[in-house]
């Protein structure tokens, strides 16, 4: 072999390498974004041969865990870290919003055909468990000529850590003061009643299976699952159901998004606004432990903006408005 295909050859090796040829990266956290997350890596992994990138959808509470204890390469959350959070990382973090999603009220009822609507306050003292029975009157008020039965509500929320719960318990915080003095807003909360389940997936099962339950999951879940999701009337009083464009509204509301991108959208203003929508975030190493590792992460990242956003809304998510798009491309660009 001569000098010229000796350099050749080391010269594809080394973009190879550069490239992150034969990188395995390992992520976890949310399942309010795993379907759209799956769908991503498993396309980038077929455009990029020898990269893997495997996601364990363990709630965002683990995968909190996992990235500040740096034993997975990146996390992924719906619920942003607090300061505490962050300080305590053995890895510095940031905050990469990927898409919106909403959260939805879902519920099975046998007998009940109707899409039943979900007073702010009412979901809130349903969850304190001052709304026991289906034929409250505060739920028949806001449910004309629907035939409500006379039997108890079976309360169905996470038992993990969960951003899913954050965004639901964010926005319960905001419309009921009660809930907010006596429970607040977590990942996990002291639940004042009910039956807890395993990620969104477990919450969805749950309240497929057992008749009387009312529950909360991402949008998705509920379409996928064939369950019922009821309106929830908005700060503007508008009877919103999730949806795509209600969660882009939603965002709308955002007028400067701050440097670190930790922001709640919940009960935001907006004529037809959905009111339990969220940002859904990356947890990225900065600067990445492995170099290598931290360079496919910045690609991806790069590919998600050029490609990934575009098809978002398949699987019922927002894409990131396009003010944010360029923002994070910015952010993206200063990873080390």
């Amino acid at each position: 072999m001569n000098r010229k295909t000796i350099f050749l050859v080391a010269a594809l090796i080394a973009s190879a390498a550069s490239s992150g040829l034969g990188q395995n990266l390992n992520g976890a956290g949310a399942t309010f974004p795993q379907p759209i997350y799956s769908k991503w890596f498993s396309e980038y992994s077929s455009q990029h041969p020898g990269v893997h990138i495997n996601y364990q959808g363990i709630g965002s509470g683990g995968g909190i865990r996992q990235v500040t204890a740096g034993t997975v390469d990146f996390g992924a959350s719906d619920g942003p870290m607090t300061d505490a959070q962050l300080a305590a990382s053995k890895v510095k973090l940031v905050h990469i919003p990927t898409v919106l999603g909403a959260v939805v009220p879902i519920y099975n009822l046998p007998g009940v055909n109707a899409e039943l609507r979900f007073a702010p306050d009412v979901l809130a003292d349903i969850y304190l468990g001052k709304i026991a029975n289906w034929n409250d009157p505060r739920i028949a008020k806001d449910n004309p000529g629907v035939n409500l039965p006379n039997s108890s509500i079976n309360v169905i929320h996470r038992s993990d850590g969960s951003g899913t719960t954050y965004i639901f318990t964010d926005y319960l915080s905001k419309v009921s003061p009660e809930w907010n003095s006596s429970v607040g807003r977590n990942t996990a909360v002291s639940w004042p009643k009910g039956i807890g389940a395993v990620h969104n997936e477990g919450v969805a099962a749950m309240v497929r299976q057992l008749p009387g339950t009312i529950g909360y999951v991402e949008l998705i879940y509920a379409l996928q699952n064939k369950i019922s999701f009821g309106y929830v009337r908005n700060a503007a009083g508008t009877w919103v159901k999730g949806s795509i464009a209600g969660t882009t509204e939603a965002a709308a509301s955002v007028k400067a998004m701050p440097a670190d991108y930790r922001v709640s959208i919940t009960n935001a203003p907006g004529r037809n606004a959905y009111p339990i929508s969220s940002f859904t975030w990356l947890l990225i190493p900065n600067p990445a432990p492995d170099a290598t590792k931290g360079r496919v992460i910045k690609d991806f990242l790069d590919w998600m903006l050029d490609h990934g956003e575009s098809e978002v809304g398949a699987l019922y998510y927002a894409p990131l408005p396009d003010s944010v798009i360029a923002k994070v491309r910015a952010t993206v660009a200063q990873l080390k």
